[in-house]
């Protein structure tokens, strides 16, 4: 008998799994299902058993990311699109916390091993825009520019969406945004400029 894949159920049980995880809550077939109105088969449905759940719980946070990557529109500035990019990162990990503690949990595998890869070469294609365009440096590796930037997005929403921090301190990402960006080779005036608009967008 073939059954019938519902999306709503299946994010349903994604999201009180990455739910329950970051309440340390165990997580059981049963447990996963208790109090959803669905029964335990819908995790076989949807995901071939507990592994294939794992494996789609940690995918559908990069799935997300990518799906908030692509909202953002490129413009004829790539100083403010990658700065747009990296508060979208932090608006999405905002929005979907459990989500996103299970994005980096090296515990589970990705259905997807370039998913990670795909979000990060958003960021390296503005950095590769940002130094044809004479804002970086000819030296600047793409690569690792994005991945600098990255950093700066993960560790403040990191201490924030699951630290001590409050929400203020987001306000300090325009400014650790800028002193890279101008390390990068940017002129501080227009990249500042850059930094706090891209900072809106995102």
């Amino acid at each position: 008998m073939v059954r019938t894949k519902d999306p709503a159920v299946r994010t349903l049980l994604l999201e009180r799994a990455a739910h329950m995880l970051r309440t340390r809550q165990p997580i059981t077939l049963r447990s996963l299902v208790a109090g959803t109105g669905v029964s335990t088969m819908a995790v076989y449905t949807h995901f071939e058993g507990m592994d294939g759940m794992w494996k789609a719980l940690r995918q559908e946070g990069f799935t997300r990311l990518a799906a908030r990557f692509a909202l953002v529109e490129m413009s004829a500035d790539p100083v403010l699109d990658l700065t747009a990019l990296v508060a979208a990162y932090l608006r999405n990990a905002l929005d979907h916390p459990d989500l996103y503690r299970v994005m980096f949990d090296a515990d589970f595998d990705l259905e997807d091993l370039g998913a990670a890869d795909a979000t990060l070469e958003h960021m390296v294609q503005a950095v590769v825009r940002g130094r044809a365009a004479e804002r970086f440096r000819a030296d600047v590796v793409p690569l690792d520019l994005a991945t600098q930037s990255w950093v700066v997005g993960h560790g403040l929403v990191s201490l924030v969406a699951t630290g001590p921090l409050p929400d203020q301190a987001l306000d300090h990402g325009p400014v650790l945004l800028t002193s890279l960006f101008t390390g990068a080779g940017d002129r501080p005036d227009r990249c500042r400029a850059s930094v706090e608009r891209g900072w809106r967008v995102g």
